[in-house]
């Protein structure tokens, strides 16, 4: 005999409601407001079967499949074994004890979203994710300010298979805990530490590069303890570097872009925001590094896709617009901007291909202001 679950007045209610919009989207073949299933028709959400059920919770928003978890221990097994995808960033209050009780039932999450307006986390809620959940792979804890090092333990520890892992603005961690973290977790391919000052330093990037060699995408948003040698080390160990966000780090040099440059090929997107030590040198890096490194297969629209070197003031018009002409993707023109330039009112000669372009075409019309 399956035991029963009592759920509040509420909870059936918002069930109701869902089983209802099921039957509006049409499953199965409708016929006086019933479903028709073979071997019979269903009236009521609890008379639905397993395979349906599934249905229903790939359609239905996160609250109703943790209520449709609670109605009886069949369910309860059956959407265990089925969800792979969770989000709880609605939950204002209490998120904390939620994943606690969750955690041992949907051991086969691989996407946990856990973003924050305020923080509720604690430890013992990612030590239970950590327990429970080894087949994670994308994990978001951002603004998650109660943790401590013990949660970066805790994932290191149970959730080697991460490949995307954001903890940006999670001030407590130490470095010596992410790198601790890098050396379990080398499956990383995208890691967000925007925020992380204490986090972010040289020695947890040393450790990035030798372990996460795989990894894809880092933004290291105003992680002013950053330096080159951090930098450097990632360029050498991650060579599959795409997307690079270094904005605000105050102390990288031109040193860090050419390294860059030179060994992470597939780069397409880089933010030197307020990087003001950055000069011209770095620029033609960026330019010469597509002829150093192009393969045959490339095509026009390969390389550099996104720029920003807002806030950059020793750079001057020539070394930027070498990048520009090289790389056809940057855009300075309006709606197209992926060259971003504010605050350089030195650099308002430099403009794309298609400005030209259409001044070309339009000799009376004046070229766009850069941004």
């Amino acid at each position: 005999m399956v035991r029963k679950v009592e759920l509040h007045q509420g909870a059936a209610e918002d069930l109701n409601v869902s089983f209802e919009k099921l039957m509006m989207l049409g499953v199965g073949d409708r016929s006086g407001g019933k479903v028709k299933m073979e071997g019979g028709v269903i009236t009521d959400w609890k008379d639905i079967p397993m395979e349906l059920l599934l249905q229903i919770v790939s359609i239905v928003d996160d609250q109703t499949v943790i209520m449709a978890s609670g109605v009886c221990r069949g369910w309860r097994d059956a959407i265990s074994l089925g969800l792979t995808h969770l989000s709880l960033s609605w939950c204002n209050k209490n998120m904390n004890n939620l994943v606690l009780s969750l955690a041992p039932k949907f051991t086969k999450l691989q996407t946990l979203i856990l973003r924050q307006d305020k923080p509720q986390l604690e430890d013992n809620a990612v030590e239970a994710i950590a327990n429970f959940c080894h087949d994670l792979q994308i994990l978001d804890l951002s603004k998650s300010f109660k943790l401590s090092d013990d949660s970066l333990y805790a994932l290191a520890r149970g959730c080697q298979n991460l490949t995307k892992l954001n903890i940006s603005g999670c001030p407590a961690f130490s470095d010596v805990a992410l790198a601790h973290l890098a050396s379990c977790c080398r499956n990383l391919k995208v890691f967000n530490l925007c925020g992380c000052v204490k986090t972010a330093t040289d020695r947890a990037l040393q450790a990035i590069g030798r372990y996460c060699n795989q990894l894809q995408s880092l933004n290291l948003g105003w992680c002013d303890n950053v330096s080159d040698v951090g930098v450097m080390s990632l360029a050498y160990g991650c060579p599959d570097l795409r997307t690079v966000d270094l904005c605000g780090c105050v102390l990288i040099t031109d040193d860090s872009v050419i390294a860059l440059a030179n060994r992470c090929v597939h780069l397409r997107s880089l933010g030197l925001y307020y990087c003001q030590n950055i000069t011209d040198k770095a620029m033609y890096s960026l330019a010469q590094s597509r002829v150093k490194n192009k393969p045959e297969t490339w095509d026009d629209e390969e390389g550099l896709k996104t720029l920003n070197i807002s806030q950059c003031t020793a750079l001057t018009p020539p070394a930027v617009q070498a990048v520009c002409d090289t790389f056809p993707s940057l855009h300075t023109c309006s709606g197209r901007h992926s060259l971003i330039m504010s605050g350089c009112l030195n650099l308002t000669s430099v403009h794309c291909a298609c400005a030209f372009q259409a001044q070309f075409r339009s000799p009376t019309m004046l070229p766009p202001s850069a941004h």
